[in-house]
């Protein structure tokens, strides 16, 4: 048997893992692979922590492989790169988000959206093409191949930046497929959450009237007054509902609970659509009636392919949009998840990676 490039030249490196479907995190030494030709290799600064990453420590998917090395939304500066890197030197400002490799020859690769790749690689807890298992950014340092880099503006802060390799370009995207990108145009926001209070700033910057709609009379203040939201309303609250029927083109929903659908078409205009980008772990009811008389829509969205990640980027700089974001030390992760379950965050939270991990380790 060949061993793997891993197995021949190791990178010993650090992180935090889960073990079990407890979800507890504790240090962990394990290896990255050497630095291959086409391999851009980072010291990782800032790692995001994703609500799905939540539901990955504990195996809530039934998908996770342990020890499990979160986070994918990960930044950080260069420190090596291969022989055949063309666009990336070392002390570059990288990132990687949800996945660090595909085919590269499908339909959905050559379209550049190797998010929806049949052999799309997870860049933790997913089987590489050596057999490795793939580890997260709970971890001081990161190898991936050139294509799966992001690169990261000069202008944009590496912990602000860090949300938007995984959140913000699943919100970015369904907003520029679904058309719901024009100027004049008025789209719904469902949940003023991680996901939701950055696409209310991508609508925003977009030229876009946006309604963030939401159970909490509470966060009508930071909707409108913080994140510039041209109007809010309580999905509770019938009579508001009733005011707001049929004047929305599109809604983005972001909600990962169960909730009713029923309510949210309503708000659409004919022809109009809702764009799930939340993940609730049980299905939701679908009515169709309404769907057909409006010629409504309910469509899906993931994250994006490099290319698109690459232009939220870059738009997210053009226009300083960054996550609000609350940035730990990585001996608070297991605090931070327990917070995560309660909604106690105000969005992001952020794992000072490069200042906190070996003095944790």
């Amino acid at each position: 048997m060949v061993a793997s490039p891993e197995q021949e030249h190791p990178k010993k490196a650090i992180g935090w893992a889960a073990r079990d479907t407890s979800g507890v995190l504790s240090p962990f030494n394990f290896s990255r692979r050497e630095t291959g030709e086409k391999d851009v290799a980072f010291k990782v600064l800032y790692c995001g922590i994703c609500h799905s990453d939540l539901h990955m420590v504990k195996n809530e998917w039934g998908s996770s492989t342990y020890p499990l090395v979160p986070g994918h939304e990960i930044v950080g500066v260069v420190t090596e790169v291969g022989s055949k890197v063309q666009n990336i030197k070392v002390g570059d400002k990288v990132g990687v988000g949800c996945m660090v490799g595909s085919c590269r020859s499908c339909d959905s690769c050559a379209d550049h959206l190797e998010n929806y790749c049949p052999k799309m690689i997870l860049t933790h807890s997913a089987k590489n093409y050596d057999g490795t298992i793939t580890y997260g950014g709970y971890s001081d340092i990161m190898v991936a191949d050139e294509h799966f880099i992001v690169r990261i503006p000069e202008n944009l802060p590496l912990d602000g930046a860090a949300p938007l390799l995984c959140a913000r370009i699943t919100t970015y995207s369904p907003l520029r497929h679904f058309g719901l990108d024009k100027p004049g145009m008025h789209v719904g926001v469902v949940g003023l959450g991680g996901l939701g209070h950055v696409a209310v700033k991508f609508a925003k910057a977009l030229g876009v009237k946006v309604t963030v709609i939401s159970t909490s009379p509470k966060k009508k203040t930071e909707a409108v007054e913080h994140l510039h939201a041209d109007s809010f309303l309580v999905s509770t609250d019938q009579n508001e509902m009733q005011a707001a029927m049929g004047t929305m083109d599109g809604i983005i929903d972001t909600v990962s609970a169960v909730h009713p659908l029923v309510p949210l078409i309503g708000l659409l205009k004919t022809q109009g659509k809702i764009v799930m980008v939340g993940a609730p772990e049980k299905p939701l009811e679908l009515p169709v009636f309404p769907l057909i008389m409006g010629r409504k829509i309910i469509g899906g969205s993931c994250i994006g392919g490099m290319k698109e990640t690459q232009e939220m980027i870059n738009f997210a700089a053009k226009h300083n949009i960054t996550a609000d974001i609350e940035v730990i030390p990585i001996d608070y992760v297991n605090t931070a998840m327990d917070r995560l379950v309660k909604a106690d965050v105000r969005y992001r939270f952020v794992i000072d990676i490069g200042n906190t991990l070996k003095a944790s380790s």
